[in-house]
């Protein structure tokens, strides 16, 4: 039965295209049930009403558009026997959806449940209703004008309530509602009642997954048990339950059972094989296809994580700024500079968008003398996906190029004196890393994401910016990284790190001493893609945007400039734009090579492609597209990489180069004092 089906209208029965020709018999059972059933199917099909799918309401404008009309005597399955509320948790109140009062006539009086019972009911208790956060696929139980002359706020976040639960952006937006409500709880505490339409299944499972988010010490197990005491008999549906412990990394234990469906919603009704007519619960769209794409090969150009809300991610960037005020005396120059690069990103109505991330510049002639007056260590420059990863209690967050957030489901504990599951975990840790696909050399093996962490930014909400590298990255080893480590051997952990959507490992450094061993057997051994080095200063703090004491050296083959590519529609010209002062600059004079004589360069005007310089042809050649970033290199950072392909420092040169800053006082005796402590390390 479908309990959004609008009533047909009365027939004509003059209307000629209504009029029958009777047969004089009666119809057998079989006929008559067979009869209904088709007349439900094509009233299903004729009055499935459609909307724009959205997964969030605030405005009472989206209940006004809706002008159909609904059977009020159509009551929700199982909704009249079905209990009003559960107890509180917290402050949230799990409940079935409240009808208007419009549906009275089909509601015995002591069965009925409108808003007007259910403030007045918690006003009884003791609670004043807030907020009230509405979880079915319908408009058409009641009006939310209702709420709005209390003073209560309604949010509307649709869910299918068949065959699918709930997806990952809109249990996002449900946390992000619960704890910005929460949070901004002045003097008198207020209720949140949050309903379905009978309040188990997506109730529970998005109240399950606040507690999850809200309380790092608590599992599923835990979580589904709170729930089910205050709404028996709790989430009721396999797959609610399934997906709560597969979301959470989490085994499910063999002594947690599903509850049995309750006795008020067992089906009433009987199809033609004797068996229970599926429930309809309130879903005025089709059901998802439920086609999953298999063996899709990993790409650095696949989006990770799931939406936030544009709210929550607004505050995540105001965090950055608060980064740059945190100083022990005073704002030292870099933090100056962060904080003075975000007031001009406000007053330029940009709202802080620009990757606040470190940027290294090319290794040129110049910037190599940099290498003799400053103490540097190298590593290896990954060639994957540059993210910044935001750790907080309610989730991790992975930043893009673009400063987009996006949710992954990831537990880093913090350091912990005993050995057991540490009670807290980290709450506003900024970590930057790259993130790589790891492929087995064997043909056996099958790849795995990697974000290499490099560096620390911040750690439970203390800027350390102006702290040296070496302290950051031992800080990183210590506070981040080894409690992981420690945590996942844990047996008593039923945490799965093994299930998260990627791996987590500290990127090394080495002495200037050891880089030809870097370059000679390190990188070839890399499981992932390198395209040269990086020379990080031991000494430098972390400083945002392009630093210029930061070195990347890529082999010759690999040096690149990443242009936006724009072809003319009229005469096909090829153009290509680097970044000036914000603004798009057309580089007059350069052009661009795609190397496969079937690909149609117009299908990539508009896109963002890294080029490298050919030599001999004396001209840009395609490399590939690059999706993470949403702009052109600077004009500033194109030059220095096109004065590095000039000066042309080959690995032979770079290594020479090395060989004799090393003997340079500062060098030897600093690789001395550092390799005895690495060796007592090791001990």
């Amino acid at each position: 039965m479908d309990l959004n089906a609008s009533p047909l209208p009365e027939e004509d029965d003059d209307h000629p295209l209504n009029k029958r020709c009777l047969e004089d018999r009666i119809e057998s059972a079989v006929e008559i049930a067979r009869r209904e059933r088709e007349e439900r199917r094509k009233r299903m099909r004729f009055d499935r009403p459609t909307r724009i799918s959205q997964p969030v309401y605030r405005d009472q404008s989206y209940q006004k558009r809706d002008t159909r009309v609904y059977d009020q005597s159509k009551i929700p399955q199982g909704w009249l026997d079905c209990p009003g509320f559960g107890q509180e948790i917290g402050c949230i109140i799990p409940s079935k959806v409240p009808l208007s009062e419009s549906y009275n006539e089909h509601v015995p009086p002591g069965k009925r449940y409108s808003f007007k019972q259910v403030v007045r009911n918690q006003r009884i208790s003791g609670r004043k209703l807030g907020l009230v956060i509405d979880l079915t696929n319908t408009t058409r139980y009641y009006p939310t004008l209702e709420l709005k002359k209390d003073g209560i706020k309604h949010v509307k976040i649709a869910c299918r309530g068949r065959d699918a639960v709930p997806d990952n952006v809109s249990v996002n937006n449900f946390v992000n509602e619960v704890i910005h409500f929460i949070l901004n709880q002045k003097h008198t505490k207020k209720y949140i009642l949050v309903h379905c339409t009978h309040g188990h299944n997506r109730t529970g499972f998005m109240i399950v997954h606040y507690l999850m988010r809200s309380t790092p010490t608590m599992n599923v197990t835990q979580a589904l048990k709170m729930f089910s005491d205050a709404r028996p008999p709790g989430i009721y549906k396999p797959d609610y339950i399934d997906a709560l412990y597969t979301f959470y990394h989490e085994i499910k234990p063999e002594s947690v059972t599903c509850p049995p469906t309750p006795e008020w919603k067992k089906s009433a009704e009987i199809d033609l094989n004797g068996e229970a007519v599926q429930d309809d619960d309130d879903d005025d769209d089709e059901a998802p296809s439920g086609r999953v794409q298999e063996n899709v090969k990993m790409s650095n150009d696949d989006v990770l994580g799931d939406e936030i809300p544009h709210g929550q991610e607004e505050a995540y960037r105001r965090f950055f700024s608060h980064l740059s005020l945190v100083s022990t005396n005073g704002l030292c120059l870099v933090s100056f500079c962060l904080h003075v690069w975000f007031i001009k990103s406000m007053l330029h109505g940009r709202g802080c968008t620009r990757f606040p991330g470190s940027h290294p510049v090319s290794l040129d002639r110049e910037s190599l003398q940099l290498l003799r007056q400053r103490y540097y260590y190298a590593t290896w420059k990954a060639d994957g996906t540059r993210y910044m990863m935001l750790l907080t209690i309610d989730g991790c967050y992975l930043i893009d190029r673009s400063f987009k957030f996006r949710r992954v489901q990831m537990r880093f504990p913090c350091k912990h004196s005993r050995e057991e599951i540490s009670e807290k975990v980290h709450h506003y840790t900024l970590l930057d890393g790259e993130m790589v696909i790891d492929t087995p050399k064997d043909e056996e093996g099958q790849a795995r994401r990697r974000y290499l962490v490099y560096d620390l930014v911040a750690i439970n909400g203390e800027s350390v910016v102006e702290r040296t590298f070496c302290e950051r990255w031992n800080m990183l080893v210590k506070e981040v990284i080894a409690p992981r480590d420690a945590e996942r051997g844990t047996s008593r952990n039923c945490y799965r790190y093994d299930l998260e959507p990627f791996g987590v490992r500290m990127k090394g450094f080495w002495l200037l001493s050891t880089v030809e061993k870097l370059l000679k057997v390190t990188i070839p051994s890399l499981s992932h893609e390198s395209d040269g080095l990086i020379f990080q200063g031991w000494d430098d703090p972390y400083t945002p945007l392009t630093d210029k004491g930061l070195l990347k050296w890529k082999y010759a083959e690999m040096n690149s400039v990443d242009f936006l590519f724009e072809m003319d529609e009229n005469d096909g010209r090829r153009m290509l734009f680097l970044h000036e002062k914000g603004k798009k600059k057309l580089m007059e004079g350069y052009s661009v090579e795609f190397g496969d004589e079937d690909l149609n360069p117009a299908t990539y005007s508009g896109k963002i492609l890294e080029c490298r310089w050919d030599q001999k042809k004396q001209v840009w050649v395609y490399m590939r597209i690059r999706v993470d970033k949403p702009t052109p290199n600077d004009i500033v950072i194109a030059h220095k990489v096109i004065k590095c392909i000039t000066d042309n420092i080959t690995e032979q040169v770079l290594l020479q180069e090395i060989r004799e800053i090393i003997r340079l006082p500062m060098y030897a005796d600093r690789i001395k004092i550092d390799s005895r402590a690495a060796a007592a390390r090791r001990r």
